[in-house]
Formats: C-alpha cells, sequence, structure tokens
C-alpha cells in the first residue's frame, strides 16, 4: 500500500540522519547512481451503488482512481484523483459531463457534495451558520445522474492529488500548464471507457470557468487527438480579471460590482424594488451609463453631474452620500461589506451576501472574515473525507485540499504570448471554440448575491465580440457563489442544467 512505502521511506530517513558523515555521504553517491524514476501503483476503488436521481431510480458505479501524469522520461510527476459515477448498465450514447472546482487550488468537492454528485452534506439553506459536527451526508435526488455520466477532477495541488516529489510546481501550476493536464485526464478517461463518440459537457465553478476556457483550448484548439464538445457549463464565472478588487486606474472592477452592491442592499432592506431582477436591472443601467461616464472623467468630473451621480449611488447601494463622497464615488467591495450593515454591527459575506457576521469590533474598513465562507467550509471537508475514505474506500495518509494554498502561490497567470503583465481576459477561448464548432452551446449560472465573480462581470465578458450569442444561456439564483447551498436553487439549478442537456 502508499502508506506502507511511506512508512518504509521515513523509516530509511530516519536511519539515514543517524549515519556518520561518512556512510551518509556513501549512501547519498549509492541513490544519485540508481537514477530509476520511482514507480506509483495508482490506487482505484469502485462501488456498485443505486440511488434515484430526477425521479429515475438507477443502478450506477462509483469510482474514485489516482490518475498518473509522467514525464518525458517516463518520471511520476502528477497524480491526479477522479471521480466518477457512471449509470449501469453503461451506455457509450449517454452524455458525460467533466467537472472541476475553481480556486485555483479548490478541490471538487463543493460541486460533488453540494450540487451534483449522488450524496450531498445537508448544511443550512437560510445563510445560517453549518456549526459542528455531525453534518448530514444525504441522498441528492438533484444529481444530474440522470441525464449524464459524471467525472469530477480534482486538478494538481488540489483535493487528494498532488505533485511527486522533485517535481517543479512550475510545470503544473499555471494558467496553461494546469489547462494541459486537466485536458490529459479527459482523454485517458474517454479513451478508457470507450465515450469517444458520447455528447460531451466540460465545466466548473469560480476559477473553474477560466479553466474552462483554457480546456476547451486544449481539447479543440489544435488538429490534434481533438475532443468534440457539445456544452460548457459555468457557475459563477470569472473570466475577464479587470473585474476583480480594483486597482488604482482600473475603475470596471467598480463597474460591475455596482449591481452586486444594490442586489445585497435590496436583500437587507437598504434599499426599496419591486424585486431584486428589477433593482440588479436599474443598477446595470446605471453603472454601464452615468456612473461609468463619471469614473472616466476623473478630476474634470464636473460637480453638479458628480452630486447627481453621487445621489444615484446612495439610492442603489444605501450608503450615505457622505461615505460616498469620502470614498470619491469609488467603494471597494471589502468596504462595502464592512459599511452596508454597520448600523447593525454586522458584516455581509463576500461568497454570498445574504450571510452576516460579527466583527471582534465595529471600526475599521474591511470584515475580519467572510461569514458565507466559514460558514460552510467545515461541513464539506467533513462530508468529502466520509464519502471518499469510508464509502468509497479510498485509502491515503494525505489530507483532502479543499482549498490548498500551493497552487497559488505558484501559479503562472500569463498567456504566453501576451506576457506576464498583460489584462488578462480568457473569454476569446471561449468564442473561438464556439465559432469553429457550431454546435457547441453554454450553459451560464449566477448568484446575485455573489460578490467574488459578479453577475454583471460575467455578462460583461460574454458579451464581447466574436462569441455567438444566440448559443448562450443565462440563468440567475437568489443566492450568491453557491448557489447550490439554497435547496430551492439547486433544485433549480439541476432543472435548467437537465433542460440544457437534453436540449442538444
Amino acid at each position: 500500500m502508499k502508506s506502507n512505502r511511506r512508512l518504509i521511506a521515513r523509516l530509511a530517513a530516519a536511519s539515514a540522519l543517524a549515519l556518520t558523515p561518512q556512510a551518509a555521504f556513501a549512501q547519498e553517491g549509492e541513490q544519485s547512481e540508481a537514477s530509476d524514476p520511482v514507480s506509483v501503483d495508482p490506487q482505484v476503488r469502485s462501488r456498485d451503488l443505486t440511488g434515484t436521481f430526477g425521479g429515475q431510480r438507477m443502478s450506477y458505479t462509483a469510482t474514485i482512481r489516482e490518475n498518473v501524469l509522467e514525464s518525458d522520461d517516463g518520471k511520476p510527476e502528477a497524480i491526479i484523483v477522479t471521480t466518477s459515477y457512471v449509470k449501469d448498465p453503461r451506455d457509450t450514447s449517454r452524455p458525460v459531463f467533466f467537472i472541476y472546482n475553481g480556486g485555483p487550488g479548490s478541490g471538487s468537492v463543493w460541486l460533488q457534495m453540494g450540487a451534483w454528485g449522488p450524496k450531498r452534506v445537508a448544511i443550512p439553506s437560510d445563510a445560517q451558520d453549518d456549526g459542528a459536527p455531525p453534518y448530514p451526508l444525504v441522498d441528492n435526488p438533484d444529481s444530474l445522474l440522470d441525464v449524464a455520466d459524471l467525472v469530477f477532477i480534482d486538478p494538481p495541488g488540489t483535493g487528494f492529488s498532488y505533485l511527486t516529489e522533485g517535481t517543479d510546481p512550475e510545470k503544473y501550476y499555471g494558467l496553461r500548464q494546469d489547462a494541459r493536464a486537466v485536458a490529459e485526464v479527459i482523454r485517458r478517461w474517454i479513451n478508457d471507457n470507450g465515450r469517444w463518440n458520447s455528447p460531451k459537457y466540460l465545466g466548473g465553478e469560480s476559477y473553474g470557468t477560466s479553466r474552462t476556457a483554457m480546456v476547451v483550448d486544449e481539447l479543440e484548439g489544435g488538429t490534434y487527438n481533438d475532443v468534440g464538445l457539445n456544452g460548457l457549463i459555468l457557475v459563477s464565472t470569472i473570466l475577464d480579471f479587470a473585474g476583480r478588487e480594483p486597482t488604482p486606474g482600473n475603475e470596471m472592477a467598480y463597474i460591475v460590482t455596482l449591481p452586486n452592491m444594490a442586489a445585497a442592499a435590496y436583500y437587507h432592506g437598504k434599499v426599496e424594488a419591486p424585486s431584486v431582477e428589477a433593482i440588479a436591472e436599474e443598477a446595470r443601467q446605471f453603472a454601464i451609463g452615468p456612473y461609468a461616464t463619471a469614473l472616466l472623467k476623473g478630476q474634470d468630473l464636473p460637480g453638479a453631474e458628480r452630486a447627481a451621480v453621487r445621489a444615484e449611488l446612495a439610492r442603489l447601494t444605501g450608503l450615505s452620500e457622505t461615505y460616498l463622497d469620502n470614498a470619491d464615488l469609488r467603494v471597494t467591495s471589502q468596504r462595502f461589506y464592512k459599511e452596508l450593515l454597520r448600523d447593525r454591527g454586522l458584516t455581509i459575506g463576500r461568497l454570498d451576501a445574504r450571510y452576516t457576521g460579527r466583527d471582534f469590533d465595529n471600526a475599521g474598513e474591511t470584515p475580519d472574515n467572510d461569514p458565507s465562507f466559514y460558514g460552510i467550509d467545515a461541513g464539506y471537508t467533513a462530508a468529502i473525507n466520509q464519502w471518499a475514505r469510508e464509502m468509497l474506500g479510498f485509502e491515503t495518509d494525505r489530507e483532502y485540499q479543499s482549498i490548498g494554498r500551493e497552487p497559488g502561490q505558484h501559479w503562472d497567470w500569463s498567456l504566453g504570448q501576451y506576457g506576464r503583465n498583460a489584462y488578462l481576459n480568457v473569454a476569446p477561448f471561449i468564442g473561438k471554440a464556439m465559432r469553429e464548432n457550431s454546435q457547441l452551446r453554454l450553459f451560464n449560472a449566477q448568484g446575485w448575491y455573489d460578490f467574488a465573480t459578479p453577475f454583471f462581470g460575467a455578462e460583461y465578458s460574454l458579451n464581447r465580440f466574436g462569441i455567438p450569442q444566440d448559443r448562450l444561456t443565462f440563468e440567475y439564483y437568489d443566492a450568491g457563489h453557491m448557489m447550490y447551498i439554497r435547496d430551492e436553487d439547486r433544485a433549480k439549478l439541476s432543472a435548467d442544467l437537465r433542460e440544457f442537456i437534453r436540449a442538444r
């Protein structure tokens, strides 16, 4: 077993420490001469299970597998874990959906144990903290297994996946590097399971949407061993990175987050509107019109125009005109989380603005933490470990990296031909794939209360030239970044995706 090999390796290392310097030097010399690559015996565990999904009772096989990626000289470099759910009896005409999360550094636990896996963790649906264990692991009738076989992928450095000792992180941690590894795992799964002619869907959440743009370019962007795709499924989209937290001189982040501020203010009773859809649309039109114009005028903005913009900002966001004036009409998301409910002694969440938290004190500009993350993380971590280790029989002494730090510390954000500091927008890869594949369609899901990947930012990035608009589907949900946490939205998301997949 792998754990036994590691134990032997540790004992050998401990023995080396006890050797004399001469003996240790001799042993190192012997090891350097034995340069054969260390072999890895990939672990595979399968279980035959039954469940009811989308109203259909079915048998399926759950398989958790270690996939070994090697260097050109045969050295194992990356161990990538996939968890697949395939309906029995196997049907090669069924669609297959390849799924991952984001980060970079996030394991597939969130979509697997929260949205589309056959089991899910039951945590509060009403934006309340998940508290302490035990966290119930329950059947998930909203799993998509009734319409597609599911393959969850943990990219290098996420989940149980890892790089072997001595592997250069720069070879796997980056926009293009990560996409190549994921694309190779997808090709292997298709080949090993005889699914070359199956309808294929690809998608993820958050940075997983960026990964989708890169992976589709790897799968469909060349002429060698192309994999045709039927659909791209994006959840909480980030493609154009100009919409992230602003830097001095970049006004776009203020523009694309303003509708989120209006939605959050509406949810918490700070502004009045007929519905969240109505206030969001008002904010969209103001953001792309008078507000964008005012920001771009900079110090040439006339006083009267400034006053009018400030008044409308106050109406839409629930913030005072004095605060907006002091912020020069530019309120960062971090400041907004702290300021919106300061009068109640509360902060709001980044991933989901429905969540509220209490800081150490009520002063300061930014929250101590994100209540919409610490309100859910423990339940998901417990669920994936219980499911993989106890139910599927996966054996490892590694910790599951739900949000791993290592990939982000080494991530290469450059697109190569444009240089490291170029404007980062991966949406053109999606446009290219759709133009060159006349049946490739895209589904985009956004939560109204998601500040991590604002819905207006997703709309902006997918509305650019070169992306066929007649094959885009947008759906919106009454929650945040992980809209499936809310029971009603998980059911809606699955119903929307069933319709999207069946419509091929």
